[in-house]
């Protein structure tokens, strides 16, 4: 089933019958900072969101992953848990961490690639609040520390990809239902 949920996701988002993101931007840029805000819709219920976001392995872009596959990647959504990558020899890198869980928002710490040595704060934010009976998923990104903010457009572009991933993935999971 899983598989053909990928399958369908690939095949949404190659015919452009996904809900695309209905915005996306750097909110805000300085030197040490920056802010960036995703927002789309799904057809998915708001009750199995955070399930669709947890299946990361079926939406990440392998491309931006240490081992090139996204089989690897792993997310436990309860306080505390791990956004891990299975490395080839045998050990977890920590991509980030569930800071918290309540219906209609998840918050991680997540300094992901270059961000992990320069970053003092990487907080990704995540809602997904039912507005006129359509989830309007959003992800807004802030992230501070020295120098980061000439990051701002390379990390828009792969964290935009992949909100618009996932997007595509909680559209397949509401086509498979």
């Amino acid at each position: 089933m899983r598989l053909l949920m990928s399958l369908v996701a690939v095949a949404l988002i190659g015919l452009g019958l996904t809900t695309a993101p209905a915005s996306a931007e750097v909110v805000s840029r300085s030197e040490n900072a920056f802010t960036l805000k995703f927002e789309g819709q799904t057809r998915l219920g708001p009750a199995g969101v955070a399930d669709a976001f947890s299946e990361v392995e079926l939406w990440w872009d392998p491309a931006h992953s240490y081992t090139g596959s996204a089989a690897n990647l792993s997310l436990d959504l309860a306080p505390g848990g791990c956004w891990c990558e299975a490395m080839p020899d045998g050990t977890q890198f920590d991509h980030g961490r569930t800071v918290s869980i309540v219906l209609g928002e998840i918050r991680f710490h997540a300094p992901f690639g270059p961000l992990r040595d320069m970053a003092t704060r990487a907080d990704l934010i995540v809602t997904y609040p039912l507005v006129g009976g359509v989830v309007t998923p959003t992800w807004t990104f802030i992230v501070e520390g020295p120098g980061v903010g000439a990051l701002a457009e390379p990390v828009d572009g792969v964290i935009g990809g992949g909100f618009a991933r996932w997007i595509a993935h909680m559209d397949a999971r509401a086509a498979a239902l």
